[in-house]
């Protein structure tokens, strides 16, 4: 393969679905009345309803899989910024590798998974099933993940103060505005990654951490530790929470665990009240990711009173779900949790 037909693989970008453009409202109301997963994406458009106009409700949004990749990038964006979301956690690999990727000024393009993948690693081209990443963009991405941290004083951070500093960096050196990580930045809405290295920010920081060994200076490292702490430090000034949970994995547990931390920390905290999940993982297995909404109450995390399970492929029902929040029109008298000045002193 050439260097041209790189070029011709990369031609067509994904476009990210509006969902301001777009009233589901309508429709989500008719699959109220079917049966299996359209009434479940009904009830979960009521839920996510439910958590943004309850004004006691604090929101965590849960990221994993690669949505963002997939032409969901905007959703996000828009439900922080319409204030239906007061904290991030998610996947390394869904804010770095896919929103600051793109804030960068980089693309994701629609790809096949018909393809020769060895052929695809000649020209440097990564595939996410039929989504295609320029690898070389990719590494520019690592690089620049690497000049914010030199940047830095050399101590530990948490991903959640991490990110706040690649939000002021894109302030003034983003080539795309609007990204989540600058949005949630603008609109203190703290982002968590507890696997932080497991992405593009992973080798900007090694590659930061080993020049600086060499040099024999100190330098920047994650303090997972801290994540933790400071998204229980959110779940307890919040009490009452809701979860909107796109995929499982890492980000789900760390979300719905804040409610055991705080009770060994001693305090007393009510379980979310509302929780809504959308995956197609399979629950026989026993895993956290497909373990359902139901299973997280035995535990202490999720009550059953306000929760729905959506066994869907997530492109194909978050933006429904979304487009139905956002037009029924709560979010407009929502106020701002500004949940990321709580550590705008520490």
């Amino acid at each position: 393969m050439s260097k041209q037909e790189k070029k011709s693989l990369l031609s067509e970008a994904v476009q990210h679905i509006d969902i301001k453009k777009i009233n589901s409202v309508e429709i989500v109301d008719a699959m109220r009345s079917m049966s299996f997963a359209s009434r479940e994406t009904a009830r979960a458009a009521d839920i996510l309803q439910m958590m943004v106009t309850d004004a006691s409700c604090s929101n965590i949004l849960t990221l994993a899989g690669s949505t963002s990749a997939g032409g969901c990038m905007q959703v996000y964006v828009d439900m922080a910024q319409c204030n239906m979301i007061d904290a991030v956690v998610a996947t390394g690999a869904s804010i770095i590798d896919m929103d600051f990727f793109e804030a960068l000024g980089y693309k994701h393009y629609k790809g096949t998974q018909h393809v020769n993948d060895v052929a695809l690693r000649s020209l440097y081209v990564d595939r996410i099933y039929d989504t295609y990443i320029d690898e070389e963009e990719l590494q520019a991405c690592d690089a620049t993940v690497k000049a914010i941290a030199d940047a830095l004083e050399p101590r530990p951070y948490s991903s959640r103060e991490f990110i706040a500093e690649m939000g002021r960096w894109l302030t003034e050196n983003a080539a795309k505005k609007e990204s989540l990580i600058q949005t949630c930045y603008e609109k203190s809405v703290p982002v968590f990654v507890p696997a932080f290295s497991d992405c593009s920010a992973g080798f900007g920081l090694v590659m930061h951490q080993a020049e600086r060994i060499k040099k024999g200076l100190p330098y920047v490292t994650i303090d997972a530790v801290a994540d933790f702490r400071e998204l229980t430090d959110v779940k307890i000034a919040a009490e009452t929470t809701g979860l909107f949970m796109v995929g499982g994995g890492a980000p789900k547990n760390f979300a719905q665990d804040t409610v055991v931390c705080a009770e060994c920390l001693g305090k007393n905290v009510p379980m979310h009240k509302y929780a809504v999940q959308i995956t197609v993982a399979d629950v026989r297995d026993g895993a956290c990711s497909s373990s359902t909404l139901k299973e997280a109450s035995s535990w202490g995390k999720v009550d059953t009173v306000y929760e729905q399970m959506v066994y869907a492929e997530a492109t194909t029902v978050l933006p429904l779900i979304a487009s139905y929040a956002y037009h029924k029109g709560g979010w407009k008298k929502r106020a701002p949790k500004n949940y990321a000045k709580l550590f705008a002193a520490k």
